[in-house]
């Protein structure tokens, strides 16, 4: 029950904290201590996301598609190399080091070449996402499946095992927790990773409403996109912690007997 009670008054300081912000940031734009047409009120920008509601809701479903189509692909694509590294040591030793040196070449430097190579059209967006969230998924579950008790891999190994039955029955458990970690990060680089491929060569989405905007200095619908990335993004986390929840059911009874042995320790 004091669990339940703290939790929600952690979401209840948070819209205290929120409120305070949007309060702050009225008060601002109000007195005028920044010029209103480099920063918009709050009451503009919800204005202007409830006037291009329609058109910012066309342009959502094109991104999404793109960020859900990236997601997908690099999610499965950093599983299997997640996997054939753990399987096979002389690939990670090949291929780790390149995995590595992926992410150190900024997004923004990569989209240019990539509209260039595909066109303006959905595979350069998709293909940007993929690089970006193969590799956290990838080292995400091939650090899972190394947590795996050695002493548990001999007993299977003992009882006959083969490698599929280990790696279905001990390995993939064992990584779940740490792939829905990466997972939740990737569904923001998803968003943001489709949102600036829209920048850089793009016909629709919200990457190439916001340039639009920002080109004609309407920096209230500017803002009014921004809301909506960050909303969209909190919406697909929401959705991870929903699916982690399903996939791993054991996790909630293990929360329950720590706090059960906390509560006991303490009286």
């Amino acid at each position: 029950m004091k669990k339940k009670r703290k939790s929600t008054n952690i979401n209840f300081s948070s819209i205290l904290t929120l409120i305070a912000l949007l309060l702050t940031w009225q008060v601002i734009t109000y007195f005028e201590w920044i010029p209103n047409f480099m920063l918009p009120s709050p009451v503009q920008v919800g204005e202007a996301l409830i006037h291009d509601f329609p058109l910012l809701l066309f342009h959502t479903k094109i991104t999404l598609t793109e960020a859900a189509l990236g997601l997908l692909f690099g999610v499965v694509l950093g599983v299997v190399v997640a996997i054939l590294m753990d399987h096979f040591p002389r690939i990670r030793e090949a291929f780790y080091p390149l995995l590595v040196l992926t992410q150190t070449v900024p997004t923004v430097a990569l989209a240019p070449l990539l509209t260039i190579w595909f066109g303006f059209g959905i595979l350069p967006k998709v293909v940007l996402i993929v690089i970006t969230i193969f590799f956290p998924v990838a080292v995400a579950m091939l650090n899972g499946f190394s947590s795996v008790d050695s002493d548990e891999l001999r007993l299977m190994r003992a009882m006959g095992a083969n490698q599929r039955q280990i790696l279905w029955h001990m390995k993939l458990p064992a990584s779940l927790g740490n792939f829905f970690s990466a997972l939740k990060i990737g569904v923001t680089y998803a968003v943001i990773g489709a949102v600036i491929s829209e920048w850089l060569g793009g016909f629709e989405g919200l990457g190439v409403y916001m340039t639009r905007v920002r080109k004609s200095y309407a920096f209230d619908k500017m803002f009014a996109v921004i809301f909506l990335i960050s909303l969209l993004s909190l919406i697909l986390m929401v959705f991870v912690n929903g699916i982690e929840k399903w996939a791993m059911p054991w996790k909630k009874e293990e929360e329950k007997n720590e706090n059960t042995t906390t509560r006991s320790t303490r009286s």
